[in-house]
């Protein structure tokens, strides 16, 4: 294999696989080294006796041609010439609370008719609160993130292509760096209501309101309503399979079981990676899709790095890690179930303490080559802190007991889980860090709003960037699809 690229990309997640497409349809000689024998990071999937799992995300919007869509990702796999096959559903999801269910629909008026029926108040306050979000939504809407990049030149591409779109984003400024929260004292005061909205922002950012920027909810809303929810068939996994296809088609490579030990540097400028076998592979760029604190702390030698910046960025607070329960189980009975679930146990516990709120996914339901006939899959998983967590002989016996509260969250959806459960897997932080290869596992950076922003695609080191869900614009697939695109955008030009 050539051992001299253009491009270097560390990590096949969907940012580092979107920067590396993209980079190869321009013509950049690029390969992706991805340490794990299966591509997708975080969105890979697995197999373990005809059972087919998402090892992360569950959750998709605008994925195929169905419907307008402005997902980044979509964006992408347009833009490489690929396309995902997938099946539309509402209600997207029930959030079952101590005192009961809730359906979530994408329309944002029968989402308020359910609302209506718990809380009429808090239905005439949700609507308050969505004519406040949705001008921004529709702002952003005019200007598509394939055409953004990471640098000033993005400044007169705009005004020259999108000038009306950004007249219309001029009143929604202030919205841009409030948090979820401000919006929520202006306008929502019922406290059922408000509990709901947090639990939204915290399975999308990790965060509560107060702690979630305005135009992350803002896009899910509009988007939510405008392009509907889906499931890719065959799972995150055929996300991944689109763009390997994508990346391939332009020339593209990607070696797997390909372990980059480090980012060589020289005179602060790269010169391409070391492999954990010894090889040296040469590049002028090198794109770390690896967390911040991975690439800052392991790929990287202290003196690589200014000491103040590496310091500060190693100093970024991360939101805590996962359990993971997958589960093969036997379907008969279950003909009327449903495929999203969030269970919060108690009502007196905060939604973000772990254990407490358990998303659930049983992706079967859309997709039966998923699991052997008569049989289904589900991916539960909850916050869980890495600290504590050693492999000892204490180990299974503590997998076991904190497993418990995503046994207990699944009794609420299937009352004889256990009883049906024919296959089972337990994963723990220390899953999580071993085969994504992340920072103590963590779901990415715990950056509050009003308490700093992501940091961008640049780093101190000439021809180094980063991707990912710790760079801007931050968590979740469309995110981290546009981390790649303002990367690649940047580097084209």
């Amino acid at each position: 294999m050539n051992s001299q690229f253009d491009a270097i990309v560390i990590g096949s997640g969907i940012g580092g696989l979107t920067a590396a497409g993209l980079l190869a349809k321009a013509g950049w000689r690029v390969l992706v080294c991805e340490s794990h024998s299966i591509a997708g990071g975080a969105a890979h999937g697995f197999s373990r006796q005809g059972f087919h799992f998402d090892s992360g995300p569950s959750f998709y919007c605008g994925l195929s041609q169905q419907r307008p869509s402005l997902n980044p990702l979509k964006q992408v796999l347009d833009e490489l010439g690929e396309t995902v096959e997938a099946i539309a559903y509402d209600p997207l999801g029930h959030y079952h609370f101590p005192e009961g269910v809730f359906p979530v629909y994408c329309d944002l008026q029968r989402y308020a008719a359910e609302v209506a029926k718990i809380t009429p108040q808090g239905a005439r306050e949700w609507e308050a609160f969505c004519q406040r979000m949705l001008p921004l939504y529709d702002a952003l809407k005019e200007i598509p993130a394939i055409a953004l990049s990471a640098d000033w030149r993005v400044i007169p591409h705009l005004l020259g292509n999108y000038f009306p779109a950004l007249l219309k984003l001029l009143p929604q400024l202030p919205l841009v760096n409030a948090s979820v929260g401000d919006v929520l004292n202006q306008t929502v005061r019922d406290p059922w209501l408000r509990r709901a909205i947090d639990l939204e922002c915290f399975l999308l950012s990790g965060l509560k309101a107060e702690g979630t920027i305005a135009p992350e909810v803002a896009f899910m809303l509009g988007e939510r309503m405008r392009a509907g929810v889906e499931y890719p068939l065959g799972g995150s996994e055929a996300i991944i399979q689109a763009l390997v296809r994508g990346l391939q088609r332009w020339g593209g490579q990607l070696r797997l079981q390909a372990h980059v030990e480090q980012i060589l540097v020289e005179s602060r400028r790269v010169t391409g990676v070391r492999l954990r076998q010894g090889e040296i592979l040469k590049a002028p760029v090198v794109i770390s899709n690896a967390t911040l604190w991975d690439t800052y702390q392991h790929l990287l030698q202290p003196k690589d790095l200014p000491q103040t910046f590496r310091q500060q960025a190693l100093a970024t607070p991360a939101i805590e890690s996962f359990m993971h329960l997958h589960l093969g189980f036997r379907a008969e009975g279950l003909e009327g179930l449903t495929g999203h679930h969030v269970v919060v146990r108690d009502s007196k516990r905060d939604i973000a303490e772990p254990g407490n709120t358990c998303m659930i996914s049983i992706p079967s339901v859309w997709d039966a080559n998923l699991a052997p006939s008569g049989h289904h899959v589900v991916h539960a998983y909850t916050l869980e802190p890495f600290a504590g967590w050693q492999r000892d002989g204490e180990y299974e016996t503590r997998k076991m007991e904190r497993a418990q509260p995503l046994y207990q969250a699944l009794e609420r959806v299937i009352p004889d889980i256990r009883d049906r459960a024919v296959l089972e897997l337990i994963g723990t932080p220390l899953t999580h860090a071993r085969y994504l290869r992340r920072y103590q596992g963590t779901y990415g950076p715990g950056i509050a709003a009003g308490e700093g922003m992501f940091p961008n695609c640049h780093t101190p080191i000439t021809g180094l960037y980063r991707v990912g869900d710790s760079t801007l614009p931050g968590i979740g697939v469309p995110a981290v699809a546009a981390s790649g695109i303002l990367c690649a955008n940047l580097l084209k030009k």
